[in-house]
């Protein structure tokens, strides 16, 4: 039985557009109703929500009932030995495409390449466990280094210094740009709408396509992820489940709640 091929990876490499959406939270029902709204990817978040690799485990083995959708895990951390070896146990799970954060120079994306890699092109250690199907892929490891994406996050000043760098190493499939900690990063702690970071948005992405990467985004404006889009990005996340959620709740209530405060009393 041969191992999966991985289609968001393929998509990228045909340039085809994948439109996302961002789960931060952690549950598998609300992961089956994101999962088939008919988005191209979700990204099941481990940095900045409360899933670890249980709990990413089952928002996988969810997304998996949807098979137009593909699952995206963002590590915590990829740096180091302890981010080495929790590459190797999101890959085991059978998670195909990892999306690391804080990624600032060629060399550190060098070591994420080889991170999720076999030997001799790489350092992940021999496993497989559910990513084989527990052996049914009987030739998983060595086709699995075909099959992994990686992704990795730019978003300070010195990754952006380092852009075409960090674009030129092998194994590098896509870079996403993450505008909020980007404009902390240039001074402009909460406004990644500025002027300033936009203005490196929109040349990162531009630097990213010209080196024959994919470039992504995430952006819950819809105005922006179109522009985004258009200029070329390849992934783009165009919301967050718990913003949507916070935005809708907070809108509903406010619409009653102003109307039942200026309603006439009976």
């Amino acid at each position: 039985m041969q191992t999966p091929v991985n289609p968001f990876k393929q998509a990228l490499a045909e340039n085809r557009a994948q439109i996302g959406l961002w789960l931060g939270l952690a549950d598998t029902y609300s992961t089956e109703i994101c999962a088939g709204a008919g988005f191209d990817w979700v990204v099941i978040d481990g940095e900045h929500s409360p899933n670890d690799l249980r709990s990413t485990l089952r928002a996988a083995q969810v997304v998996a009932g949807y098979p137009n959708t593909h699952s995206v895990a963002r590590v915590p951390v990829g740096h180091g030995v302890s981010g080495t070896a929790l590459i190797k146990q999101y890959l085991d799970l059978g998670i195909q495409t990892l999306l690391v954060p804080m990624v600032d120079t060629p060399e550190q994306a060098t070591e994420l390449v080889r991170a999720v890699r076999y030997p001799p092109h790489g350092i992940r250690g021999m496993g497989g466990a559910r990513a084989s199907r527990w052996g049914r892929h009987p030739n998983y490891a060595k086709e699995a280094n075909a099959q992994v994406c990686l992704l990795v996050q730019a978003e300070t000043r010195e990754a952006l210094d380092n852009l075409e760098a960090i674009c030129a190493i092998d194994g590098v499939d896509g870079v996403f740009i993450g505008p909020s900690d980007l404009a902390a990063s240039m001074g402009h702690l909460g406004e990644p709408g500025h002027p300033q970071v936009q203005l490196a948005v929109v040349d990162a992405i531009a630097r990213i396509c010209k080196s024959g990467k994919a470039a992504g985004i995430l952006t819950p404006d819809e105005a922006l992820a179109r522009k985004y889009l258009e200029q070329g990005a390849t992934f783009v996340a165009v919301g967050i489940d718990t913003n949507l959620l916070a935005r809708t709740t907070s809108a509903l209530a406010a619409r009653f709640k102003t109307s039942t405060a200026a309603a006439p009393a009976g």
